[in-house]
């Protein structure tokens, strides 16, 4: 029974938070039918679901997904290990922190899609410049906020570790990484949806695959269904690896669960 009931709120929760899409995907239907915008520039979601049972018939949704899937997992993962172990050493040791700060804010600032010529020119049109720009749009997030994460764990719970005889590989490991952790996925989440958007900047100029290459294609040749079909995919490939990531999260930092019945 409990189990059951369980089931039904989860169930009830699910529809709640589902209201606002129905609402939009309803207006956004209503709106071509209606005549309040020409149906030459926005397809119904009827057309657009449509468009993508037909892509994915071809076979060439779950191509464009999978390349751009690729991409997006390539950059994030190496943004993950270069921010992530640089985030944890700058947390660390703070001295070194204060002096590459501003130089970080900086480069943080410097948008992935100003830098495209750039890497453009220096690395081709490749995979390897995309690779590096999806890689620069999601390193900053990842690393200053395992920077950030690192620099406010509690320096009581330091001291008092310290004044009982721990090592630095023992404080480090048992405390500073889980407590850092949530601002860490944090930053992980944060970059993963920088990705995202970096794809389709990055697949937009020399790509013959991918999301963002199928939503120009199809805008090149006025086929407005499936350019709206690959923005829903796009949309999806984000929900997904959100969704993925932070059940990672609930993973690693399952002792804040634990801390939470436990008051």
């Amino acid at each position: 029974m409990a189990s059951f009931m369980k089931a039904a709120s989860g169930l009830g929760n699910l529809l709640l938070r589902g209201v606002g899409l129905l609402l939009f995907l309803l207006l956004w239907e209503a709106a071509p039918r209606l005549g309040w915008v020409g149906s030459a520039y926005m397809s119904p979601p009827s057309m657009v679901f449509r468009a993508i049972w037909l892509l994915a018939a071809r076979g060439e949704l779950a191509r464009h997904f999978l390349v751009s899937l690729q991409r997006v997992l390539l950059g994030l993962l190496i943004s993950v290990a270069v921010g992530v172990s640089f985030g944890l050493f700058l947390g660390y040791f703070r001295s070194l922190e204060r002096y590459l700060d501003l130089l970080f804010q900086a480069f943080r600032q410097m948008s992935a899609f100003a830098l495209f010529p750039v890497f453009i020119l220096l690395f081709g049109l490749g995979e390897l410049s995309k690779t590096i720009i999806i890689f620069w749009a999601s390193l900053w997030p990842v690393l200053l906020n395992t920077s950030s994460g690192v620099r406010n764990v509690d320096r009581v719970l330091i001291q008092s570790a310290r004044s009982m005889g721990a090592s630095r590989t023992f404080i480090f490991c048992r405390i500073v990484l889980p407590a850092a952790a949530p601002e860490i996925f944090t930053g992980i989440r944060l970059g993963a949806s920088y990705c995202v958007m970096a794809v389709v900047a990055a697949e937009m100029i020399g790509a013959n695959a991918g999301l963002g290459y199928l939503v120009l294609y199809s805008q090149e040749t006025f086929n407005i269904p499936e350019m709206y079909g690959g923005i829903v995919s796009l949309a999806i490939l984000g929900l997904g690896l959100n969704c993925a990531l932070y059940s990672i999260e609930k993973f690693f930092t399952s002792w804040k669960q634990d801390i939470r019945v436990g008051e």
